[in-house]
């Protein structure tokens, strides 16, 4: 009875016939209108497919954007605007970013327990009497600091950390080198947080009223600057960051790279004025280093001294009186034509060089074998803006040095034989032209430049092998 078909068919044509794919059939295609519409969908959905679909259309706009922009990636980005949220956002972000950074470092008590630490458990050498530790009490010393201080300290010990240092013939290792790497990497990590705090557009960048704030508040911190005067703070500040740009940012555009800031021998010197100056300290030896307060009121003293009339900057004639007269007429002018701006008064011709452009001049003299110092005074030596020195331009730069030296009552000297002695000094690599690469790498930059800008400079080469001598006898006598 059910073995036919109503319609006339046999047995095999009903097996041949195939069953209709899912799509094909109505009901289905009705629930997945009804899903796609998201109204068989609940409210944690509806919301997870809106926030694809938006996302989706973001993306493909986008690419739309990339599409019809070409193959530039995009290299510039609009900061936000003060106020706006995107600039809420990322202030509250760097704030929380740079808490959680400050959080992990290791305070004066931590160090102090650590120190106490390594000393327990070192060995001394029976040879020096030094305090060491092998790979294995370093092991250890780091599960007691760990118990002792947190995990913060963990990740100095790290067995890269342990090779980093000289070993003895035992593969031990001195716990003081150790102990001052800790501190000077936090003490690193710390400058670097405080920068980026200053850091008003985040950047990676200080401009030199940020670094200003941020020397202004280690004052209270340095010994030897505790007891400046209120009023001359922001002078101070104003010195000590000009240092920083000198040094940090040679292409003066403004501001300078904390990176390079931190590691900049800048930082070191500001620092070591941390130090507490028991004994007695010269005047000269606190001149020396460009951030003490001698320093500063001597390079303020100074300006004040050169400035005649009194009009906060130095003419020619007024910058010619610096270094007692020493420096040569022709390098004054250079100076003026390559480091000073031209001035708003004299229709614009008159030139005066300005606090900020006279701290350059003198950050130049003071370190001529730095290559920012020689890399300033370099463009002064160079006449005709080659590039490079023929023996005419030293021909030309030390005939003044040569008149001063003259007008001194000095002995006659023959201006070829000088040039000949720079030539051999310099050893450039092309023999009719010095270059500033040729007397950064003959270490004797430096002298080479006094010698065609100061007398005194060159009279101190005349006289080297005195000089020396007279060095060396308080040392013997001592």
């Amino acid at each position: 009875m059910y073995s036919g078909s109503s319609d006339g068919e046999g047995p095999d044509a009903t097996a041949q016939r195939k069953i209709p794919p899912p799509s094909s059939m109505l009901w289905v295609r009705n629930l997945r209108r009804y899903i796609g519409s998201g109204a068989g969908l609940g409210s944690e959905a509806l919301m997870e497919l809106e926030t694809k679909r938006i996302l989706l259309d973001i993306f493909k706009e986008k690419q739309q954007k990339s599409a019809e922009a070409g193959t530039i990636p995009s290299f510039y980005k609009k900061k936000p605007e003060e106020g706006s949220i995107s600039h809420r956002v990322q202030r509250l972000a760097k704030y929380r970013f740079l808490k959680k950074q400050s959080d992990l470092l290791l305070n004066a008590d931590d160090l102090d327990a650590m120190w106490v630490c390594l000393r327990e458990n070192c060995v001394i050498d029976d040879a020096t009497g030094a305090e060491k530790m092998n790979y294995e009490d370093f092991c250890h010393i780091a599960s007691v600091c760990t118990e002792q201080i947190g995990p913060k300290c963990r990740r100095f010990f790290s067995p890269s950390n342990f090779m980093k240092f000289e070993k003895d013939e035992s593969g031990r290792i001195a716990i003081l080198p150790f102990y001052l790497y800790v501190m000077r990497t936090v003490s690193l990590t710390q400058a670097r947080i405080d920068m980026s705090e200053l850091d008003e557009d985040s950047d990676g960048f200080l401009q030199p009223h940020e670094m200003e704030a941020y020397i202004r508040g280690l004052i209270p911190n340095l010994a030897q600057l505790r007891d400046m005067p209120a009023a001359f703070v922001q002078m101070y500040c104003r010195i000590a960051a000009h240092k920083f740009f000198f040094f940090c940012d040679p292409h003066r555009r403004g501001k300078a790279c904390i990176k390079k800031i931190l590691l900049s021998n800048c930082l070191q010197e500001l620092m070591e004025l941390h130090q507490e100056t028991e004994e007695e300290v010269t005047d000269t030896e606190q001149a020396e280093n460009w951030f003490s307060l001698t320093s500063a009121q001597r390079i303020c003293d100074m300006f004040l001294a050169l400035d005649k009339d009194m009009n906060g900057t130095l003419s020619k004639q007024e910058l010619r009186e610096y270094a007692d007269g020493t420096l040569t007429d022709i390098f004054i002018e250079r100076v003026f034509d390559e480091h000073v701006r031209r001035g708003k008064i004299g229709g614009g011709n008159a030139r005066e060089m300005d606090f900020e452009s006279f701290l350059d001049f003198v950050l130049a003299l003071e370190n001529k074998d730095a290559p920012e110092g020689l890399t300033y005074l370099f463009r002064c030596l160079d006449l005709q803006g080659r590039g490079f020195l023929t023996t005419a331009d030293i021909h030309t730069l030390f005939r003044d040095v040569h008149q001063k030296w003259i007008e001194g009552g000095n002995y006659e000297l023959c201006i070829e034989d000088v040039r000949d002695e720079i030539w051999d000094m310099v050893k450039p690599s092309d023999s009719l032209r010095i270059s500033l690469a040729d007397l950064l790498s003959c270490k004797q930059g430096g002298t080479v430049a006094s010698m065609l800008i100061d007398v005194r400079g060159f009279w101190a080469h005349d006289n080297r092998e005195n000089l020396l001598q007279e060095e060396e006898e308080p040392q013997e006598e001592g």
